[in-house]
């Protein structure tokens, strides 16, 4: 963040300087009075179960320089009248401040964290980057990610979600983008949305919002997404496996465990790319980057062989264990609907047809967000578990249930397709039944917290092999 006084907060954001005058905040903003950042501005959210209010001396006493807050708290602050206003304001601020700084927005119904990542890392190598941390993607985290950015910072990448119509448009008004991404509008939060019509009404407020003299960036493979071109008089560039794409993936194959080699091709050139995380879904997710690279004067050739370098940086997503036992786990549990589940599954399957005499096991928890759509949906995936051959079905919670019952209807017997009440339960059942060789998924929304199976089953097999020297 850039150093501010608290006077100077206080006169951005309408607020009153409380306990010190004389502070200087110059560490970024955060929320968690746990992991206090040092010289930073501790946010004080009052929320349904927590009021950070209550925290304020602690993160002070970890190192935090001040608080911005709703109420005096005894220690430095500026108090609001709402700090979520006053945090949006604050971070337009630091922006409209920093001429140099390029802004990147990228939303989309999935892929957007991954997309971030890669996008983050290849930017990296052509200046400064600050990027959006883990899925910090709403009214709260997208402008603590903006407070992360001071005078040498070149690119700020940020995620952007939407639980509704005109949620963005508020989000890049706080960060206006020189560059937008649009990568796809699937089905997620159809539950909140309605359709995927509104889900794209929504995510073309990204499209709308960008700078003169800026550009889109839309997936040529959506036709909800290339649709988006008409909302915006600034340069377009597109990008997918369509033949009309500005930078084009073609030659896709995977490996063993389905990490993706292709080329990237444009007008001009032809670069070999071969990813390191796992899914030939990544495939989009790297042109993506490599389109908004390319936007910003990257050549082609030098964002293949950085994409081809970037690492999975994010928790639970696709993340690789091998066990001592043999077994594998992949802990894809940060998140889950219906194209992400579509794709994993797919995944663990290519891996599986990969390895002879290997069994796969898919550990499936509930997708949330998806309204009256939710029961066909879980079905769906079900079926979907069995048309991949998928060895074992382990359905974890009731509301995922109907994945276990659509499994069941589509042929699944025999135990081929079980159901548990809950993590418990489904860990229980993973130790009694997992073997050396099996290959095993793990993914589900946020809330059924399956990351929590997956670090105990890789904790049970460390303490084991520990025992045994």
């Amino acid at each position: 963040m850039i150093a501010l006084t608290l006077p100077e907060i206080a006169d951005v954001v309408g607020g009153t300087v409380h306990d010190d005058p004389g502070v200087t905040v110059t560490g970024p903003a955060f929320v968690d009075s746990r992991v206090a950042e040092q010289d930073g501005l501790f946010v004080a959210v009052a929320g349904e179960r927590v009021d950070g209010h209550d925290f304020a001396r602690t993160a002070v006493e970890g190192g935090a320089a001040a608080v911005l807050a709703q109420r005096p708290v005894g220690v430095p602050a500026v108090v609001v009248d709402d700090v979520m206003t006053a945090l949006a304001t604050l971070a337009r601020h630091v922006v409209a401040t920093l001429p140099d700084l390029t802004v990147v927005g990228i939303t989309g119904s999935q892929g957007k964290t991954s997309t971030k990542d890669l996008l983050a890392q290849v930017l990296a190598r052509m200046g400064r980057t600050v990027a959006t941390f883990g899925s910090f993607n709403n009214e709260l985290g997208m402008p603590i990610t903006v407070l992360r950015a001071d005078a040498s910072t070149r690119y700020l990448v940020v995620e952007m979600g939407a639980r509704g119509i005109g949620h963005i448009r508020e989000l890049c008004e706080i960060a206006p983008p020189h560059v937008g991404l649009v990568l796809n509008v699937g089905k997620a939060h159809v539950g909140e949305f309605g359709s995927q019509e509104a889900i794209a009404q929504a995510k073309g407020e990204l499209v709308e919002a960008v700078r003169p003299g800026g550009t889109a960036v839309l997936n040529a493979d959506d036709r909800l997404v290339s649709a988006m071109a008409s909302r915006t008089q600034e340069a377009v560039v597109t990008y997918g496996e369509a033949g009309t794409s500005d930078v084009r993936v073609e030659g896709l194959t995977t490996d063993a465990m389905t990490r993706a080699s292709f080329d990237l091709v444009t007008a001009e050139a032809r670069a070999a790319v071969t990813l390191r995380g796992l899914g030939e879904h990544q495939a989009g997710n790297a042109a993506a980057a490599a389109a908004v690279a390319l936007a910003l004067g990257a050549p082609l050739d030098k964002g293949a062989r950085w994409l081809s370098e970037a690492e999975n940086v994010s928790r639970w997503r696709m993340e690789v264990h091998e066990r001592a036992d043999g077994v594998t786990v992949v802990n894809d549990a940060y998140n889950a609907n219906p194209d992400s589940m579509r794709a994993a599954l797919k995944s663990l399957a290519e891996i599986g047809r990969r390895r002879p005499g290997a069994r796969t096991v898919a550990v499936l928890g509930e997708m949330r967000e998806l309204g009256e759509s939710a029961t066909e949906e879980h079905d769906t995936v079900g079926r979907l578990a069995v048309r991949l051959d998928i060895h074992q079905l382990l359905v974890v919670g009731e509301p995922a249930r109907p994945i276990h019952l659509g499994a069941c209807l589509e042929g699944s017997w025999g135990g081929e397709s079980v159901f548990v009440d809950d993590n418990d339960a489904a860990l229980a059942w993973l130790r009694e039944n997992l073997a050396g060789g099996d290959v095993v998924l793990l993914k589900a929304s946020r809330a059924a917290a399956l990351e929590q199976v997956a670090e105990a089953l890789l904790m049970e097999t460390q303490e084991m092999g520990e025992a045994g020297r």
